[in-house]
């Protein structure tokens, strides 16, 4: 059975809070400034919470996203990834972290091209030894998604790892099919974005 991520970003924490008094453990986050405004003083109450990076991660930010997340699904370069683990040894702390695959090679978005992911995640387990638990991708709106999620079941078979963090309220249902293990779900839990 995957984990649900529930995404929290933009939603107070008054909203968030039954869902953490229900006993939900995993929650969401895209930017590290309103993940630390909302949930520096909740965690230390609520211990077994996970807290999940899913945006884009800039370099300048990894210091604090360290201290804050207990997953980082978006490492997507390696100067991301020296800063990830600098920060790890001075907080003396060990995230479990996914590569960002970008499964539909497009420009726009950020992500490890498909050939270069093997020899990236190499890399970061390695020679800076992170804890590169699996692989994250946001494939194309316009395509039939299983046929990038499919590409990242692959991926696993390739590697170590054994976690993929794919699957939004949009296509849950087919990333289950590919293995998904963790699903990224806002809209579905909280109801739509203003």
């Amino acid at each position: 059975m995957p984990e649900i991520i529930a995404v929290s970003k933009t939603f107070p924490i008054k909203e968030v809070l039954p869902l953490i008094n229900h006993g939900h453990l995993h929650f969401g986050e895209n930017k590290v400034q309103e993940a630390i405004e909302k949930w520096e003083n909740i965690k230390p109450d609520f211990k077994h919470l996970k807290l999940h990076m899913i945006g884009k991660l800039q370099t300048n930010k990894a210091k604090y996203a360290v201290s804050i997340f207990d997953y980082i699904h978006s490492l997507d370069n390696f100067k991301l990834a020296e800063k990830i683990s600098n920060e790890q040894m001075k907080q003396n702390k060990k995230l479990k972290i996914f590569i960002q695959v970008n499964i539909g090679e497009e420009d726009q978005k950020s992500g490890v091209q498909m050939s270069e992911v093997e020899l990236f995640y190499k890399n970061c387990v390695k020679n800076l030894g992170l804890n590169i638990v699996g692989f994250m991708c946001l494939p194309p709106n316009d395509k039939k998604v299983s046929l990038y999620f499919s590409q990242m079941k692959k991926l696993i078979n390739q590697t170590e790892a054994n976690e993929l963090s794919m699957g939004m309220s949009a296509d849950y249902l087919e990333a289950i099919l590919f293995q998904s293990t963790f699903l990224r779900i806002g809209s579905k839990i909280f109801g739509n974005r203003n």
